[in-house]
């Protein structure tokens, strides 16, 4: 069973150096009739680029090298071989091209290395990209019938066979912090920000967009982080280091007044961060499936879940999803083996909102809290706002069950 939820393909990546690694994988594997199952290690020898971007397709050889199962008869048949492979917290599946075996009685079979492509999941930028083996199926023609041998691999997934480290995304420049962020005419300011090429940088008040006459001079150091100083001394309400991206920092000139002076106060308190409905979503029926001895899917879609962000501060949350088993508490037959998965989406649902928000990467979902949703803290910046999460769902269901209604409650939590 192989959860599939990748999106589309990019583009293939660029000139990366490519590394090989052979592991052992201890499997169990069953066979079809007369067969006999086997459980024992198998050779993974895999190839891999050392480097690439997010949501790059990449190329991969995979050799799987000779199978624990020994076959107990002699003939030729054409085989085909589905490897599965967990690539970081996405599954896909790499498919050889058909191949013609003379299987000998006795012998175990030794498949050829074939060649593909994975795809880097997107958010990975700056991690390492683990590649492991979650299940290894091949399909056996022999006259028209085909006859499936499937072998898992104890635990699963594998250890890792083989690894891809995502670049970094380049940071724009920005400017961070003023300090003091208001003033009158004469001010000093303290202009800070990240990203800047080691130098010289300058500083600019504007009004309205447009520059004010106020400029000032700093330094940003080998960090990229950037200090200058400036005079503010016509009103203005933005001020920038040059060759910042906007937003620029707010700034408030202070236009002193004649007459009697009286102040006026107001706190703002900080409001909950929340995900709801606090009941719960109704439940999901993903319809309706008929037995036929295969591994077969079925889609649906999870019931969005407001998010509420009224902290008033910097913070970030993550949003992450567990699962219960699929069981039926009043018969008690489970499906132990049956997945489910989710393509998360996530989307900005008050326009006045400080923040945007990011799904998560495509996946399966465990008793292992999946990352499914997430608002980045912002530093020196507001965060918060409201939010919708959902997505796409699957369940993979093993090829033989009890006839029954099953249940697994997915529980969406925020942090």
């Amino acid at each position: 069973m192989s959860l599939v939820l990748t999106g589309a393909v990019v583009g293939l990546s660029g000139t990366a150096q490519a590394a090989t690694k052979t592991t052992s994988v201890k499997l169990d594997c069953v066979a079809p009739p007369p067969q006999a199952g086997a459980t024992g290690n198998q050779n993974f020898t895999i190839t891999l680029p050392d480097g690439a971007k997010a949501g790059d397709v990449v190329p991969i050889t995979i050799d799987p090298g000779a199978s624990p199962v020994i076959p107990g008869f002699s003939v030729t048949t054409v085989n085909t071989s589905k490897i599965t492979l967990k690539v970081g917290s996405t599954t896909q599946t790499v498919v050889s091209p058909p191949e013609t075996v003379s299987v000998v009685a006795g012998q175990p079979l030794d498949p050829s290395g074939f060649s593909g492509t994975i795809k880097i999941p997107d958010g990975s930028e700056g991690t390492t990209v683990s590649v492991a083996l979650d299940l290894s199926v091949t399909d056996a023609n022999l006259g028209g019938s085909v006859f499936t041998t499937t072998c898992t691999p104890n635990p699963r997934p594998s250890a890792s066979l083989g690894s891809v480290a995502v670049e970094a995304l380049p940071k724009d420049p920005i400017t961070t912090k003023l300090t003091p962020n208001s003033g009158k005419a004469g001010q000093a300011v303290v202009v800070t920000g990240a990203n800047f090429p080691a130098g010289p940088v300058t500083c600019t008040a504007l009004k309205a967009g447009a520059a004010t006459g106020d400029t000032g001079t700093g330094t940003a150091a080998a960090d990229g982080t950037a200090t200058c100083n400036i005079t503010v001394n016509n009103a203005a309400d933005e001020i920038k280091i040059d060759g910042s991206i906007t937003p620029y920092k707010v700034y408030v000139f202070v236009v002193d007044q004649p007459g009697v002076k009286n102040p006026v106060d107001v706190e703002v308190l900080p409001g909950p961060l929340a995900i709801g409905p606090q009941a719960g979503n109704p439940a999901v029926s993903f319809g309706k499936v008929t037995i036929n001895g295969k591994s077969q899917s079925v889609i649906g879609q999870f019931t969005a879940m407001a998010v509420q962000d009224f902290r008033g501060g910097t913070l970030g949350w993550d949003v992450s999803a567990t699962r219960t088993p699929f069981l039926n508490s009043v018969t008690g037959h489970a499906m132990a083996t049956a997945q489910i998965g989710i393509q998360p989406t996530c989307k900005v649902t008050n326009a006045d909102s400080p923040s945007t928000c990011t799904a998560g990467a495509p996946g399966a979902i465990s008793d292992t809290p999946m990352k499914v949703a997430s608002q980045s803290a912002g530093g020196d910046n507001l965060t918060g706002g409201e939010f919708e999460v959902g997505g796409a769902g699957m369940i993979q269901l093993p090829p033989f069950m009890f006839a029954d209604t099953y249940q697994s409650v997915v529980t969406f939590s925020i942090a």
